[in-house]
């Protein structure tokens, strides 16, 4: 234990005060595994110490919009570190008010202009939304993407995004759509002859050259994203939340049909 460690403990009433959330947010939170309370002889539940700072985790992956399920296989990795855990969470953090002062600016001139102020380009008044992407993107997948495939190659597809008219970003929201829709139906029907899962890999084919820089996509380079994404949960659980077991089905087809 260490140096000044606090010994309080808390009863569920005063741990809900503590923290800010709901008694039953507690015992939902206990039941998905998150929260692990002692109990007494008289079943009434006690956290402590360690509760305290395993819950301070679980709020600030939730601010991150993390599921539930993702935040506890984080946080009983053994390989999970405390201090990492809360370098990462300030970089993100950072990113996200990095992300709204660019919103607040935005807005700000837009009001300007229906002042009389001087007009905003239409490009202009999306580029906010657009960078707080790429920036968001950068801070989780950022160092895996530049290791495997470079920084001209990484910064090349960041700008690509940024000069996305909306039409472009209609059809990548039309897209992913596509590959949810064919790989829960592949999922739910066994997908004996692979017409689902071919669709699936032909509109996540389509939906990556949107992002890519021209010329990038190859079969070889697509296969090569789905190994990545069976070795990053992140990636499984993005997909995963489509139904169980979908990032799985989505990376087997592309390794096999791209």
């Amino acid at each position: 234990m260490g140096a000044g460690r606090s010994e309080e403990s808390y009863t569920v009433g005063q741990f809900a005060e503590l923290t800010g959330t709901s008694v039953s947010a507690l015992h939902h939170y206990e039941r998905c595994g998150l929260i692990h309370p002692r109990r007494l002889a008289n079943g009434y539940r006690v956290y402590g110490h360690e509760e305290v700072d395993r819950m301070q985790q679980v709020l600030l992956y939730r601010e991150l919009e993390m599921g539930l399920p993702e935040i506890r296989r984080i946080l009983d990795s053994p390989d999970f570190d405390r201090r990492e855990a809360l370098a990462s969470h300030l970089a993100g953090l950072r990113v996200r008010r990095n992300h709204l002062d660019g919103v607040i600016r935005s807005v700000e001139r837009s009001l300007a202009e229906m002042d009389g102020g001087a007009p905003m380009r239409a490009e202009e008044k999306f580029e906010a939304f657009k960078r707080g992407l790429v920036d968001q993107n950068e801070e989780r997948y950022g160092a895996e993407a530049r290791e495997r495939w470079g920084d001209e190659a990484v910064d090349a597809s960041n700008e690509r995004f940024m000069g996305l008219s909306g039409e472009d970003l209609k059809r990548a929201n039309e897209l992913e759509a596509k590959v949810r829709d064919e790989v829960v139906a592949g999922l739910a029907d066994g997908d004996a002859d692979d017409a689902h899962a071919r669709a699936a890999v032909q509109a996540h084919a389509a939906w990556l050259s949107l992002f890519w820089p021209e010329g990038a996509y190859s079969p070889q380079a697509h296969r090569s994203l789905a190994q990545m994404y069976l070795t990053d949960e992140r990636f499984l659980a993005y997909y995963d939340a489509w139904a169980p077991d979908a990032g799985r089905f989505l990376a087997s087809a592309i390794e096999r049909l791209a």
